[in-house]
C-alpha cells in the first residue's frame, strides 16, 4: 500500500519564476539552519530550502506514484524560467529508500532553489516570492562545533558483524549468490546540536569531487552517480572495490595493489554488469570502457567506471522518465549484490537493522526530466528526536575469499569520511 502526504497546493498548481543571478554565492553559505537541501560538486549544483510540497511514499510502484505526482506537480502553468539549463524551473529533491517497497521515501519541492552550472548561476521560487527578494543577505551564524563526542555500537557490535561476513562469506561459496553488499550503523551523540551546514562544509572541503547532499535530514557526501539524465543522454559512475590510503610509497603501493587485485576487480566487475544490463533495454548506445581506473579519495580509494549511454528516442521504453529509470537500475550490485534478489534476502537475515533511506538513490529532478541521482553513501541520518544525535552507515562488498577483518577495517575508514566532518 502507498501512502502519499496531502499536496500543500492541491487546487492550483504553483508558479515556478527563474531568474539568472548577476553573481554566483557559494551555494552552501545560502543554507539556513533548518531543513537544507543540498546536491553539491565543486561548488556547482543545487542548494534549496523551506518546502513548497512533500511526497512520503512507499509500497509496491513507490516511484511510478511519484512520478505521476511530480509530472502533475511541475505541470500546471507554465515556468517562468529566464535560463533553461538542467536544474532551473521546477525541481523536487528526493531520498528514495534502499527498499522502495518496504522503505518511506521523501520528495521536496523547496520554497526557494539556487543553482550554479557553468559559471551561470539562478535562483527558482515556488508560489508568489520574487525570486530577486528570497536570498539572504548575509549567513546565519553556525552553531558551535561538539567539544566531545560519544559512540555506541549500532544494529550489531564488530565481533557479531564479522560473523555475518563470514555467514555470507560461506553462502557464496555454497553458490548461492556471487556477491552481497553487508552494511553497519554507529551512533553518535555530541554535546551540542548539530549543525547541518557545518557538517556539509567540511564534507565539501574534505571530499571536493564527492557530491555533497542533504534531504530530510540524511546527508553525505557520495562518490557514486547513480544515474544522470540530460536529455536523451545518459550517465553513471560505478564504483567496487577499496583500498585505505597510506603516507608516501604505502600510498602508492595500496593503489597498485587495488588496481591490480583480482578479488576487487571481479567486485567491481559485476556492479559494472549489473548497471549495463538494467540500462541496456533502455538505450541505443551505451559506452563502457575495458577496465576501471582510481577514483581518489581524502581517506580511500575506490575502482571506478564510467558509463554512458544514449537513451532511445520511441518505444515504451525510449519514452522512460528517470525515476523509472532509476526503479530500473536500483539496486545496482554496488550496494546489494549479486543477484539482488538473492543478495537483498541474505543482507536482510544476517545485517540485523533497517537500511531506511541509507543505499538508496539521492538527488534531483527537475520539470524536463532532466537531473542527477546518486547513491546515499558515506552518510549519517540526523536524529528527529535528539538534535545532538545521529546514525552513521558504512558498507562493503562480500565476494569469494572476502577477509571479516578487513572488511570491518574498510567499514571504519568509510565511517572516518562522516566522523571527521563532525569532529572539525
Amino acid at each position: 500500500m502507498t501512502a502519499a502526504a496531502v499536496t500543500s497546493r492541491d487546487a492550483v498548481a504553483p508558479l515556478y519564476s527563474t531568474v539568472e543571478l548577476p553573481d554566483s554565492p557559494d551555494l552552501l553559505d545560502l543554507l539556513p539552519r533548518e531543513g537544507a537541501l543540498s546536491w553539491v560538486r565543486r561548488g556547482e549544483g543545487l542548494v534549496g530550502w523551506g518546502e513548497a510540497d512533500r511526497l512520503e511514499v512507499s509500497g509496491p510502484g513507490a516511484l511510478a506514484e511519484a512520478a505521476a505526482w511530480w509530472a502533475e506537480r511541475s505541470a500546471g502553468p507554465a515556468a517562468d524560467d529566464g535560463v533553461g539549463v538542467p536544474g532551473s524551473g521546477p525541481v523536487v529533491f528526493a531520498s528514495i529508500a534502499f527498499d522502495p517497497a518496504a522503505g518511506t521515501s521523501v520528495f521536496v519541492v523547496p520554497e526557494v532553489v539556487v543553482g550554479r552550472r557553468g559559471g551561470v548561476a539562478w535562483v527558482t521560487t515556488t508560489g508568489d516570492a520574487d525570486p530577486r527578494d528570497v536570498l539572504p543577505s548575509s549567513r546565519e551564524p553556525l552553531l558551535p562545533p561538539p567539544s566531545r563526542l560519544r559512540y555506541a555500537d549500532g544494529a550489531l557490535d564488530p565481533a557479531t558483524w564479522c560473523g555475518a561476513v563470514s555467514a555470507a562469506v560461506g553462502r557464496i561459496g555454497d553458490g548461492d549468490l556471487a556477491k552481497v553488499v553487508l552494511a553497519r550503523d554507529l551512533l553518535v551523540t555530541a554535546d551540542v546540536r548539530l549543525d547541518p551546514r557545518r557538517l556539509l562544509d567540511r564534507l565539501a572541503e574534505r571530499f571536493p569531487d564527492c557530491w555533497t547532499f542533504a534531504v530530510d535530514g540524511l546527508l553525505g557526501a557520495t562518490p557514486e552517480l547513480l544515474l544522470r539524465r540530460t536529455g536523451r543522454q545518459l550517465s553513471a559512475r560505478v564504483l567496487a572495490g577499496t583500498a585505505p590510503r597510506g603516507a608516501g610509497a604505502e600510498d602508492e603501493r595500496l593503489a597498485a595493489g587495488l588496481l591490480s587485485s583480482a578479488k576487487d576487480r571481479a567486485e567491481h566487475a559485476l556492479a559494472v554488469d549489473s548497471l549495463v544490463r538494467a540500462l541496456d533495454p533502455y538505450c541505443t548506445t551505451l559506452s563502457v570502457p575495458d577496465g576501471p581506473s582510481l577514483l581518489t579519495l581524502a581517506n580511500v580509494r575506490h575502482l571506478a567506471t564510467d558509463v554512458v549511454g544514449t537513451q532511445r528516442r520511441s518505444g515504451v521504453r525510449g519514452r522512460a522518465g528517470l525515476l523509472e529509470l532509476v526503479d530500473a537500475v536500483h539496486p545496482t550490485a554496488a550496494v546489494c549484490g549479486t543477484p539482488p534478489d538473492r543478495a537483498a534476502a541474505v543482507i536482510a537475515g544476517l545485517e540485523g537493522m533497517d537500511r531506511g533511506r541509507y543505499a538508496g538513490p539521492v538527488g534531483w529532478l527537475d520539470g524536463r526530466g532532466d537531473g542527477e541521482f546518486g547513491l546515499a553513501l558515506r552518510c549519517a541520518q540526523l536524529s528527529d528526536e535528539d538534535p545532538c544525535s545521529a546514525r552513521l552507515f558504512a558498507g562493503c562488498g562480500i565476494v569469494a575469499g572476502s577477509d571479516p577483518a578487513a572488511e570491518l577495517a574498510e567499514t571504519q575508514s568509510k565511517f572516518a569520511a562522516f566522523q571527521a566532518a563532525l569532529e572539525s
